[in-house]
């Protein structure tokens, strides 16, 4: 297989898992894998990675923003209220996306919550790529370092009982933030109408 075509994989699958609402491995475990596994160039691999795991969470937060669509409308407004409430305190959101966007932790709740409550999606997959870009540079470069325990990172990162938990509690956050009465809880927080 030629060097394009282990990049061609590399970005499907990165892309196919950033796609995933949960319970996919994460992507630097994917990237270090390809790394040590076929010795690909850092720089390559860690650009393509980044632009791929972006590009599937901005999908993923757009099919979110469509099923939207699928609430009521009081949901939707609960939703809308938790959106305008992120967009006028924008230092404190910056601040905890940016913290976010370096953070090993899984994203994916973070794009569909921003996906259903219709923030918009492409600052937040900006920050995303930026974080990524630097937190991929350091696993895979320190790949070299942890080759011989790659195999038991990807199998832990999908079904460990930490990881599962994890995964449980995002989704259940997420299923909690498209519930909740958001117009209500924030009344005192929002502009009135």
């Amino acid at each position: 297989m030629s060097e394009l075509q282990q990049l061609l994989s590399v970005a499907a699958v990165v892309f196919g898992i950033n796609l995933m609402p949960a319970f996919a491995p994460p992507t630097w475990t994917v990237l270090v894998y390809f790394a040590v596994r076929y010795d690909l160039p850092v720089p390559v691999l860690v650009v393509v990675g980044a632009i791929c795991a972006a590009s599937g969470r901005l999908v993923l937060g757009t099919i979110a923003r469509h099923s939207r669509s699928l609430f009521s409308e009081r949901r939707v407004k609960d939703l809308d209220a938790l959106r305008t409430l992120a967009e006028q305190r924008k230092a404190t959101s910056f601040g905890a996306l940016m913290l976010f966007a370096i953070s090993p932790l899984p994203s994916a709740s973070l794009f569909i919550a921003a996906g259903l409550t219709g923030l918009r999606l492409l600052p937040l997959t900006v920050a995303f790529f930026s974080g990524r870009i630097v937190s991929y540079t350091i696993y895979v470069s320190a790949s070299a370092a942890a080759a011989a325990s790659i195999e038991k990172l990807l199998a832990g990162g999908v079904t460990s009982p930490w990881s599962i938990a994890l995964q449980l509690l995002l989704l259940m956050l997420v299923a909690g933030l498209a519930l909740a009465p958001w117009s209500k809880l924030l009344a005192r927080w929002l502009p009135s109408s």
